[in-house]
């Protein structure tokens, strides 16, 4: 596997502002973890994944989606875990780059320091980038403007996003294996979509 922190070159613009983000300690005070921001991004990266936070397992690890969720999202998208963690491939930005912390029903809210502070300058060296998957209400909120719509209806309304290059999802963590069982028009029409243009994205990449 490649560096679970990439880019892959050591250079350049967007190695420094990796390197910037990873020596964030802005949100100190209110990490139980402590700091240890996760940012994987490259200039070639084509597929740009904005979940919500990293869990213990990927603040432990330093690799993001190592964990059930990353299963059952690789699963949806229909790649394997090398094509999942090579960076021209995918990249992965979260809404909050640390540990959150836990709450009652589970791990807290992504910090909302992280997405105003550093989305927009990272995704500016991201030349690439032809789909951005926003698995999570966090993130359709602050691409999609969705405010207070369910999460459901977004999902629902995927082609519409879509055609602006936004992909939205449900988080795929085991806690929402529920909302999935409830609603099988996610994996009949909705998945199926999402492999074609992964494997569209990906296909290109190759030629």
């Amino acid at each position: 596997m490649t560096d679970p922190n990439g880019p892959l070159e050591d250079t350049g613009p967007l190695a420094d502002l990796a390197r910037e983000v990873r020596a964030c300690t802005l949100c100190a005070a209110h990490l139980p973890l402590g700091p240890r921001p996760i940012l994987r991004v490259d200039e070639r990266t084509r597929i740009l994944i904005t979940g919500q936070a990293p869990g213990t397992r990927v603040h432990n690890t330093g690799i993001p989606w190592n964990d059930p969720s990353g299963e059952r999202l690789r699963d949806w998208l229909g790649v394997d875990h090398e094509t999942f963690y090579a960076l021209e491939n995918f990249g992965v930005m979260a809404m909050g780059f640390c540990y959150p912390g836990k709450g009652k029903g589970g791990d807290l809210p992504p910090r909302p320091e992280c997405a105003p502070l550093w989305h927009a300058r990272v995704r500016a060296l991201l030349p690439r980038v032809q789909l951005t998957l926003l698995p999570g209400a966090y993130g359709q909120r602050h691409y999609l403007g969705t405010g207070s719509t369910a999460l459901t209806d977004t999902v629902r309304d995927f082609r519409r996003h879509l055609a602006q290059g936004f992909f939205p999802l449900p988080h795929p963590s085991p806690r929402n294996t529920r909302w999935l069982r409830d609603r099988p028009w996610f994996e009949a029409e909705v998945v199926p979509v999402l492999r074609e243009t992964v494997a569209a994205i990906l296909g290109a990449t190759r030629r």
